[in-house]
């Protein structure tokens, strides 16, 4: 489990593939840092490494409306 600002890894799912480009199922992996920044890769035929500057601009272009969704590996880190 993360420590205090250490990077929050997850994966993208995609329920439906709305562009016919990345298929279904476990689509991209990231990192979410502490100060919000968020790594996307994707693996596939085309691969491609995203920088966002948050997590919301990263589903805002991807999540298609609730049909791509975040599924955290990490847990969040609680206050002591």
């Amino acid at each position: 489990m993360p420590g205090d600002g250490d990077p929050r890894r997850f994966r993208l799912i995609r329920r439906v593939d709305v562009t016919g480009v990345s298929g279904t199922g476990v689509v991209a992996h990231g990192v979410q840092f502490a100060d919000g920044v968020t790594v996307v890769h994707w693996g596939g035929d085309h691969p491609s490494t995203v920088v966002w500057a948050s997590l919301a601009d990263a589903e805002a272009v991807h999540g298609h409306g609730g049909l791509t969704y975040i599924q955290w590996i990490d847990r969040e880190e609680s206050s002591p």
